[in-house]
């Protein structure tokens, strides 16, 4: 049977509905994966119930994570946040991790990964950070506009390599202090976290770029999403 995987839904603020891009989707699909877009909660039962349905659980990109995930007070500069989604999140990852059932981050989803675990995060790289390369593209999205340096010996080299690879990139956050419990896989050239791994976990991977716009047209990107959906199997 194919893998069902749970996918973070997306929250609109204005007209107050729950949406999902389909990159998200199809990508899952196209690898061989059954995608679900799960309930925006905080009820600990029907969380429960959408997890043990799930053979694994994508988190999605989205808002801006909470600052007080990390213990910090929330910046001018930091955007929107869904409390909801961060709760919702938070007993996600909890779960999967307990279970080593298999996860992947995407964007605002290594972002929360890290500050839920006790890493903090640049509530806004402009003015947070000294960016030298581009890391809030414009459309299309689907192309490469920095490199990052995979590490070897990590999961994610398993898959793509170690060494250079081209990414795309859209975000204003970026991980700051790295959690106890995670390993950076890869790296920006200027210095930012761009993928990490959960320590002992058997698939739980994150990365800052967008895999879900381009796997229809780069093979490292196919590859991630592919892993994945293996690993849920």
């Amino acid at each position: 049977m194919r893998p069902i995987i749970g996918l973070i839904p997306l929250y609109d603020d204005e007209k107050e509905s729950l949406w999902m891009l389909p990159g998200y989707m199809k990508a899952v699909e196209a690898c061989g994966g059954v995608p679900v877009m799960l309930p925006l909660t905080t009820d600990e039962q029907e969380l429960e119930g959408v997890y043990r349905l799930c053979n694994g659980i994508l988190f999605t990109g989205g808002h801006d994570v909470s600052p007080s995930e990390y213990g910090a007070l929330k910046t001018a500069k930091c955007g929107k946040s869904c409390e909801t989604r961060d709760f919702m999140e938070g007993y996600l990852l909890d779960r999967c991790i307990q279970d080593d059932k298999p996860l992947l981050g995407i964007c605002r989803g290594i972002q929360f990964i890290n500050a839920h675990l006790g890493g903090t995060l640049y509530q806004d790289l402009p003015s947070e950070y000294n960016e030298i390369i581009l890391h809030h593209m414009e459309p299309p999205y689907d192309r490469i506009v920095h490199k990052v340096d995979v590490s070897e010996y990590t999961k994610l080299s398993e898959i793509i390599g170690a060494g250079t690879h081209g990414v795309n990139s859209y975000h204003h956050q970026a991980i700051k202090r790295l959690a106890p419990i995670l390993i950076q896989s890869a790296v920006s050239e200027d210095g930012l976290v761009e993928a990490i791994e959960i320590i002992g976990h058997s698939f739980g991977l994150a990365v800052q770029w967008h895999p879900e716009f381009s796997y229809h047209n780069n093979e490292d990107s196919k590859k991630i999403i592919q892993a994945f959906i293996d690993a849920c199997k």
